[in-house]
């Protein structure tokens, strides 16, 4: 198919967006995905701005209010002066026969953004939209039902995840996830801003791949100037983004919060048991659910330790934006309006290198690819030994089915990484000690993931995998 052009990546949303475009069917998609994360942007630009029907949910207002905004779209799109709905049952009625004065028509698109802000306390909303997709609009040929939402725990309980009659109704599902770094290139040059790939990713390691974060960038400065205005000039726009993000994503904000705000002290990451520890918590199903919904949202990621398999599970937060705002934002009360650009090199450097990590553990594909592994089955993992006396962590363990093991360290630099006997030594010992505690009859290879490349030396052909930036560029 051919893609739209004013849609950065994507391609695969497209490709789904497409096929049901092109059904006989009725479909009933629902995209989500956090907050500012373009879903709206898709589902306009994909379908050129042109629907049969069109609304969006309000943030906190009353079901009355809401109501009121729903018939005045249907006035707009129907051209049919009508009395407010009384309720979601009477609106989506209204609804229903206004499109049948559409019949004739081979495709019927009807557009709900933030679905989510519709069902306010005891409004009967989902219920309502049950019955509209079951008794009727199911049965459309040629209809398209597509909703949107940024409260993502919403759309996979309550709709996705729906027990009752909306019990897998949603044809098509689309799950919109961030920007990958080739698609954060890609994006900047369509806003005019042509930086060098290093440059790139120390926007990416401050904003993640959130298009409307990027968006903010400004083409006339550079990135410390950019991140100086966005979080420490006057009225900086990000520096308020993060309680309004729990707001608008999380019922108990406050909760999901303390989790976050409790995992960006432990940048190695947590066990369950080690979290509930640190938050004074009851180990319940309630965690199991925040937990769950923090992943879903892209904040944090769960992952297996070496030769764990159904324990010893490990929690990291993992989304940019929030690691660099509780690093350096949160409790900044500074009245230096340059605080970035004239942060030290070393502050700077050392929340790099961690954050940095959590980049490469997003590009997992793409390292796959630059070690010639991407056909080959692997499980992706961490280690790490308690010993006393042997204390040790490899962040990124890349299990594979061809008998080897990628041992992989990730390292942080402007320029090219000179590799030195001591570290090499260093390396070596860890590699020998994973051995001894673990077992592995498998081949364990040292790799390394450096932002700068190799410098071309001495101990480099003790590397025997190698990744660059570039590399982590590839779409």
């Amino acid at each position: 198919m051919e893609y739209n052009q004013n849609i950065i990546g994507r391609k695969r949303e497209q490709d789904i967006l497409h096929v049901c475009l092109e059904s006989p069917r009725a479909e009933f998609v629902a995209v989500y995905g956090r907050r500012r994360i373009g879903k709206t942007y898709l589902v306009k630009q994909f379908f050129n701005d042109t629907f049969d029907f069109y609304t969006t949910g309000i943030y906190q207002v009353s079901k009355q209010e809401q109501l009121k905004n729903w018939q005045m779209q249907l006035q707009k799109y129907s051209g049919k002066k009508r009395s407010r709905p009384q309720d979601w049952f009477e609106a989506f009625n209204q609804l229903e026969e206004y499109l049948e004065t559409k019949k004739d028509q081979h495709k019927r698109v009807v557009f709900i953004d933030e679905l989510p802000w519709l069902d306010t306390p005891k409004s009967n909303f989902i219920r309502a939209l049950e019955m509209f997709w079951n008794s009727w609009a199911s049965t459309q040929k040629g209809l398209k039902l597509v909703v949107c939402g940024s409260a993502t725990t919403w759309m996979t309980n309550k709709l996705l995840g729906d027990k009752g009659g909306l019990h897998n109704r949603v044809t098509r599902p689309i799950r919109l996830a961030p920007f990958c770094l080739a698609e954060t290139e890609e994006y900047l040059q369509s806003i005019d801003i042509e930086w060098e790939r290093q440059e790139i990713l120390d926007a990416y390691m401050i904003l993640g791949g959130t298009p409307f974060y990027l968006s903010l960038l400004n083409p006339m400065l550079s990135l410390r100037q950019n991140i100086d205005e966005l979080f420490f000039g006057q009225d900086p726009i990000l520096a308020s983004e993060y309680d309004f993000l729990f707001k608008s994503l999380f019922n108990d904000a406050a909760l999901y919060k303390k989790i976050v705000e409790t995992l960006a002290g432990k940048l190695k990451g947590l066990t369950r048991e080690e979290l509930v520890l640190a938050l004074g918590t009851n180990n319940n199903g309630k965690l199991s659910e925040v937990l769950d919904n923090l992943k879903k949202c892209d904040f944090l990621r769960s992952y297996q330790a070496f030769g764990k398999k159904g324990k010893g599970m490990l929690f990291q937060l993992s989304d940019m934006y929030t690691l660099f705002y509780l690093r350096f934002v949160k409790n900044y009360e500074g009245l230096d309006n340059h605080a970035w650009s004239n942060m030290s090199d070393g502050k700077r450097n050392s929340w790099a290198g961690y954050a940095f990590e959590q980049v490469c553990i997003l590009h997992i594909n793409q390292i796959k690819r630059a070690l010639g592994i991407s056909g080959i089955a692997t499980e992706v993992c961490s280690w790490r030994n308690k010993g006393e006396d042997q204390g040790a962590q490899i962040d990124l363990v890349i299990d594979r089915n061809d008998k080897s093991i990628d041992l992989c360290e990730m390292k942080y630099s402007v320029g090219q990484y000179e590799l030195k006997k001591d570290y090499v030594e260093w390396m070596r010992e860890r590699r020998n000690l994973f051995r001894d505690v673990t077992g592995t009859k498998k081949t364990l290879r040292l790799t390394m993931v450096s932002s700068g490349g190799i410098k071309p030396g001495k101990y480099s052909s003790s590397i025997q995998g190698m990744v660059n930036l570039s590399d982590l560029f590839h779409e």
